[in-house]
């Protein structure tokens, strides 16, 4: 028995979307754990917020796959990835566009802040979030499986809309007010949720090409300033988290819409208010941590600490908190 067999069979649970749940989720733990193992040893944060990237479009990949693989296991190898993509009913056609663009979705963020942090870390060597962890082997450690829950949390929207069959796209004659197959054109959902995913990418990749520019150009001694209060940093003082809010929010919304529906509750093994309400939760769950963490914990809190110890008594930092709204960007 393959390893690929071996993982479908024990997983193999009665709803769809446990089937692919699961297995994902213990990928998000297997790769931070395999990455925690060598930084650990060596004492460096310096793959950290690149291990992130790779476990979220990793995971997300799988969640994407599972299925097919599922399908193609049971037709004993004859399915192919092309007939599993055709539409072999009327109203199946492009039932999977949605898996496919917030899954793409996913892997745009990732490579980019991925690929970002990973060059400011290389450029910097050291990370100071990392300065009382990286000497402690059992803190670095739940720093790397707090990276492995951000990561699952983060996902559950895009998880469970990867779970759906496209048997929850089917049209039956058959077919009543309570199974009415989700329709494969967008949704209003679907168009609010990409447009602020698109807007909240944008706002992030912004504020982070601002504040790297910045950074260079002091290097370079092009200015004095000791902090940023330029472009978008001008109308928010952490305009880079407000965008990483916005973008999971929105992902959480176009995923939501679709979930909701009562033909994919039967398709996910799920119905009635209950399921409703669990995959309501369970996407609304990704921008309410992302938010957690970036306004209580890891983020802006330990931002604001220590620029306030650092520049807490000059006026100018004093005017420029006052003056900038925390998160939330002024539109003056």
């Amino acid at each position: 028995m393959t390893l690929l067999q071996t993982l479908l069979r024990s997983t193999a649970y009665r709803t769809p979307l446990l089937r692919t749940l699961v297995p994902t989720l213990a990928l998000s733990y297997g790769i931070q754990g395999a990455v925690a193992a060598p930084s650990i040893a060596g004492q460096t944060e310096r793959f950290y917020d690149l291990s992130g990237s790779l476990t979220y479009i990793s995971c997300t990949a799988l969640s994407l796959a599972l299925p097919f693989l599922r399908a193609r296991a049971a037709s004993n190898g004859a399915l192919t990835l092309g007939e599993y993509l055709s539409a072999p009913a009327p109203g199946q056609g492009g039932w999977w566009w949605r898996h496919a663009v917030l899954s793409l979705a996913v892997g745009v963020w990732a490579g980019r802040l991925g690929s970002f942090l990973f060059k400011r870390i290389s450029e910097d060597k050291s990370d100071s979030r990392f300065d009382n962890i990286r000497v402690s082997p059992p803190k670095f450690l739940v720093a790397f499986f707090a990276q492995a829950t951000w990561v699952s949390l983060c996902l559950l929207p895009v998880i469970s809309l990867n779970s759906l069959p496209r048997s929850a796209f089917a049209v039956s004659r058959l077919t009543t007010s309570l199974t009415t197959p989700v329709s494969a054109k967008p949704y209003w959902t679907d168009v609010l949720g990409l447009a602020m995913f698109v807007f909240g990418l944008a706002f992030e990749a912004t504020a982070d090409r601002e504040k790297s520019q910045w950074s260079k150009e002091k290097r370079e001694k092009k200015h004095s300033e000791e902090f940023l209060t330029r472009g978008l940093w001008s109308k928010s003082r952490h305009p880079n988290y407000f965008g990483e809010i916005t973008l999971w929010s929105g992902i959480a919304i176009a995923a939501g819409g679709l979930l909701v529906k009562n033909s994919a509750q039967v398709g996910l093994g799920l119905g009635g208010i209950g399921g409703k309400v669990l995959v309501a939760s369970m996407c609304a769950a990704s921008p309410a941590f992302v938010a957690f963490l970036l306004l209580k914990v890891s983020g802006i809190p330990m931002s604001e600490g220590k620029y306030d110890k650092k520049f807490g008594d000059r006026k100018d930092y004093q005017r420029w908190k006052e003056e900038t709204p925390m998160l939330v960007p002024k539109l003056w």
